[in-house]
């Protein structure tokens, strides 16, 4: 049997489910499958996080460096974020340069925190033009399940929540560590809401077998005052109506309202 025609006995599959208001795995059309967080879980990292959502697991790494500021924000620090698809993740992920999949999902990870200000950069400015710290988050994929955008979103927001920066002076501008440590200066939550559309029906946390079937996707990453600060369409040809955006709007508010209260508490 071809690969295309598994793809629409599982799509005929897929519908006729959600035309009933259920889905393969027994969820609700807006319903998440479970969430899992771990902080800490990177010994040599100033900050880390593991998510699982479902099947799908997660893990970010944050570092702190110091840099030269970009020449048009020279009083403030810098944000770098990196995707990595591990090849043991999925048969579909090969070794070498990130892919499209990759710079997509590292894009708009730091999309949703750079626009939500989650980070007081300024705050990382040690000489003006001269040297701020860079923030280094790196996002390593282990499986694959579906849904990697809000996977992801989720652990850069809760290994950020978990970053320790050292203290220090600075002399002659050059920075003198002291001891103890302080938070990394956060002040706002971003959490990424993704929808798939399959037929006319839209769903919520789309498991990997959705995924291969779905028409069209958008991701929505609100800020802790549920104000959209990034969107992204992507996962195939299809649209989204004005009516199906107003509507996944206000389900996002609602539940990255949830899904906030969960990883600030963790």
């Amino acid at each position: 049997m071809s690969d295309s025609v598994v793809v629409n006995v599982k799509k005929k599959r897929i519908a006729e489910l959600l035309a009933n208001g259920k889905r393969t795995d027994g969820r609700g059309l807006t319903e998440y499958r479970q969430i899992q967080i771990e902080s800490g879980v990177i010994e040599r990292a100033e900050g880390s996080a593991r998510v699982r959502l479902g099947q799908t697991e997660v893990i970010v790494g944050v570092k702190i460096g110091t840099g030269t500021p970009f020449a048009d924000t020279p009083d403030t620090g810098v944000l770098t974020v990196n995707a990595e698809l591990v090849p043991l993740a999925s048969p579909t992920f090969e070794p070498g340069p990130p892919g499209e999949d990759a710079v997509e999902l590292a894009r708009v990870v730091d999309r949703g925190i750079r626009e939500s200000k989650a980070i007081d950069l300024e705050k990382l400015c040690v000489e003006p033009g001269k040297l701020v710290f860079v923030v280094f988050l790196d996002l390593y994929v282990l499986n694959h399940d579906g849904n990697l955008i809000d996977a992801s979103a989720i652990a850069a927001l809760a290994a950020l929540l978990n970053t320790k920066m050292f203290k220090y002076t600075v002399e002659d501008c050059q920075i003198v560590k002291k001891p103890g440590y302080i938070p990394l200066p956060i002040i706002n939550y971003p959490i990424a809401v993704t929808f798939a559309k399959i037929g006319d029906k839209l769903i919520l946390d789309s498991g990997l077998d959705e995924e291969k079937v779905m028409d069209a996707r958008l991701t929505m990453t609100l800020d802790k005052d549920g104000n959209i600060c990034a969107i992204q369409k992507g996962g195939g040809s299809g649209f989204f109506t004005r009516a199906e955006i107003s509507e996944i709007t206000k389900i996002a508010q609602e539940k990255t309202a949830e899904l906030r209260k969960t990883v600030v508490k963790n």
